[in-house]
């Protein structure tokens, strides 16, 4: 899907104009919390969408299924990594399941298809994960908000800055061809390339790519100093496995997008992800108190380390019940619980650090340049190893500037190509 051209909204809603009377307004408030939660529990991300479910379970089951003294329905729905799907279940939580609001989805194409269908509802959606730089920017809609979520080339602007003061030079990207992808390579080859860095070529590969050995060949042709790849889920874990078996590991140096390196993927790899540097907010081996219970929780509870999707939604339900809790459950209230999620600052989140959304709604947060290491135990984690405090979607241009680009796509990747 076209980021830039939502789709047009094939459903007509009607409003009654009646006012329900004090009764029904008091019964329906005293009523479960409806959250319908969005995930792709199926497709090419399934294992980033369970965790995502595990996520918001873990923070409703240390809340005893409660947030302001009223019972938390969660209703889930498979998305299937797909945009009509994702469509058709938003449509079907919110019109028979009657949820209050929503919440999830993985990838981006899925996340824009509900968010200019909840653009005509006025449900509030909110996505933790779907990073889509414009729900953010340009084509901002209100009741879509990034709670603990992130722009996609948020992390990549300043880890383009790291790598040029690496001493790198020339940097060649690969990326799977949809709008996460570009936006993480957009982020970065912006940064990298103002900073007098070369992006010496970029490739773009379809989802679910079984066998990466064609780029990968032309990858070792190119005598770059380094390769940065914006990979997710199974694409990550082949990808990772064939570089190393393709002989580049330990010769060229491998950087990769948040994802690449997330615990879904690395939890089922061994030393092929060792020494793999990504940019993220969150980092599971940080030395962080706050960072550090949360890991140690989770993996009692589920028996693994926590991922990006699970901390993210963890994280991203904690902020919409804190902000619930202001208003005494009073959810039925969509602009005024809208209201009061954008001036909610998250506290008591995993990152050990108050967070809170800018202008645009979207959060501010130190980004954690990370290193994959081995634990004591054999496992491997993203422990950090250099940090940007306070980095803004906008990197350290002007807003208004920034957004009079053009967004990050294949075409536009932020430099002139030669």
């Amino acid at each position: 899907m076209d980021r830039r051209h939502f789709l047009k909204n094939s459903a007509a809603f009607a409003a009654t104009g009646v006012a329900a009377a004090p009764w029904k307004r008091a019964f329906a408030q005293s009523g479960p919390i409806k959250i319908g939660l969005l995930a792709p529990l199926t497709g090419v991300v399934a294992s980033g969408g369970k965790e995502m479910v595990e996520g918001v379970q873990f923070y409703l089951d240390s809340a005893k299924g409660e947030i302001a003294g009223r019972k938390v329905e969660l209703v889930i729905e498979d998305d299937a990594s797909n945009p009509d799907t994702a469509l058709q279940k938003a449509r079907r939580l919110v019109e028979q399941g009657n949820c209050h609001m929503l919440i999830g989805d993985l990838l981006a194409n899925t996340g824009l298809a509900v968010a200019n269908y909840v653009k005509g509802t006025g449900t509030p959606y909110f996505i933790p994960i779907i990073a889509a730089d414009d729900l953010t920017q340009r084509q901002r809609i209100r009741n879509v908000i990034r709670v603990a979520g992130y722009s996609a080339s948020a992390f990549t602007h300043p880890f383009g800055d790291w790598a040029r003061k690496q001493g790198y030079r020339k940097i060649a990207t690969i990326s799977e061809d949809y709008t996460f992808g570009h936006e993480q390579c957009g982020g970065l080859a912006q940064v990298f390339a103002e900073g007098s860095g070369e992006i010496v070529q970029q490739f773009w590969h379809p989802l679910n790519t079984a066998d990466f050995s064609p780029y990968l060949g032309q990858l070792a042709d190119l005598k770059v100093d380094a390769i940065f790849a914006m990979e997710t889920g199974a694409d990550a874990t082949r990808f990772i496995q064939q570089y190393a078996s393709f002989g580049l590991k330990g010769k060229i140096p491998l950087l990769g997008a948040m994802n690449a390196t997330d615990q879904s993927v690395i939890r089922t790899l061994g030393e092929e992800c060792e020494g793999i540097i990504a940019a993220a907010h969150f980092a599971e081996g940080s030395d962080n108190p706050v960072t550090q219970k949360f890991v140690k929780d989770y993996e009692a509870k589920y028996g693994k380390i926590p991922s990006l999707y699970g901390f993210s939604m963890y994280s991203g339900i904690m902020w919409v019940a804190q902000a619930i809790e202001k208003l005494g459950g009073k959810v039925e209230d969509r602009d005024l619980l809208i209201d009061t999620v954008l001036k909610t600052e998250l506290t008591g989140s995993p990152l050990g650090k108050t967070v809170k959304l800018d202008a645009y709604g979207n959060p501010i947060y130190d980004v954690q340049i990370r290193k994959v290491v081995k634990r004591a135990d054999g496992k491997y984690w993203n422990v950090p190893i250099a940090s940007y405090p306070n980095v803004s979607q906008f990197w350290t241009y002007d807003p208004e500037t920034y957004m009079k680009q053009p967004p990050y796509s294949r075409t536009f990747q932020g430099f002139k190509k030669a």
